[in-house]
């Protein structure tokens, strides 16, 4: 692995749906999630983050692993041979930078690992460098609900009775959404070890985060800028809330009902950047 990041980030992410459900909501019938105040779609930080990895990116939080099994790795790498004992001052760290080095995610985005329990240990709990707010739709959304004819009857009872079933798919015609982020070189250095090149490839992930996950309830979906704001130091040489706030979204003249990416605009006010912070954009 090489060194921990040393700079801070902040970044934003947009990306937009056409005729799918970018994320259901398991108490409205997986409908699209949506704020009831406002009408904006909602996309949460959880539905955006793990996909798979490889040796040494190996993700923690994925389909069809338990944790436990998981934490069992460090728990038998770490023990080399012989018995852990609680009363080892340094066991907590090891257990930590053990799961640290081996999944990617954790050393992302932070974890509870304490779900694992042997001879008194586990391998408890990790603040990531990187955190990832709500998406949230920059208008607000129209949620369709559209019904299907289905052909595939389940049971020899029903389909004597039956040839064909009704069911429904929850679509949003179209909708821009935008999650921003953040990243912590002082959490890099001090607990996770998130280095330049796992940075790298958060960002390879970002830009591609639909490509290799798509699905028919999904719809087109994709990701369309990404705008990166990197500090000279380590703490930062700006609040956050003044980076971010250069980046803006505006529907194009004479658009009443955007429909497809080219009815928006997105500002980037380079001029007002702080001194000390570098703008960097990716589509």
């Amino acid at each position: 692995m090489s060194e921990p990041i040393k700079n801070r980030y902040e970044f934003s992410i947009f990306f937009d749906v056409e005729n799918g459900n970018p994320n259901g909501d398991p108490d409205a019938g997986n409908m699209p999630r949506i704020d009831p105040e406002t009408g904006h779609g909602i996309v949460t930080d959880v539905c955006i983050k793990r996909k798979n990895g490889v040796s040494g990116f190996d993700i923690y939080i994925k389909d069809g692993v338990p944790l436990n099994l998981s934490d069992k790795k460090a728990y038998a790498a770490v023990l080399e041979g012989g018995k852990l004992e609680k009363k080892d001052p340094e066991i907590d760290r090891k257990l930590r930078d053990w799961m640290c080095k081996n999944f990617y995610d954790i050393r992302t985005f932070g974890a509870v690992m304490t779900t694992f329990v042997k001879d008194k240990l586990n391998c408890g709990q990790v603040r990531g460098p990187v955190q990832l707010t709500f998406a949230r739709s920059i208008d607000p959304i129209v949620r369709q609900e559209v019904t299907i004819t289905r052909v595939a009857i389940t049971t020899e009872e029903d389909f004597a009775k039956k040839e064909t079933e009704m069911g429904r798919k929850h679509i949003i015609p179209y909708a821009l959404y935008r999650a921003d982020g953040f990243i912590s070189a002082n959490l890099a250095r001090r607990v996770t070890g998130f280095s330049e090149e796992d940075l790298q490839l958060l960002w390879e992930a970002i830009i591609n985060m639909f490509e290799e996950d798509r699905s028919a309830a999904r719809g087109k979906m994709a990701v369309r800028k990404l705008v990166i704001f990197k500090h000279k130091d380590e703490l930062g040489n700006a609040p956050a809330h003044r980076t971010l706030g250069l980046v803006t979204v505006k529907r194009k003249e004479g658009v009443d009902v955007p429909r497809s990416f080219a009815d928006y605009e997105i500002i980037v006010d380079e001029a007002g950047c702080p001194d000390g912070v570098e703008i960097i954009c990716r589509e």
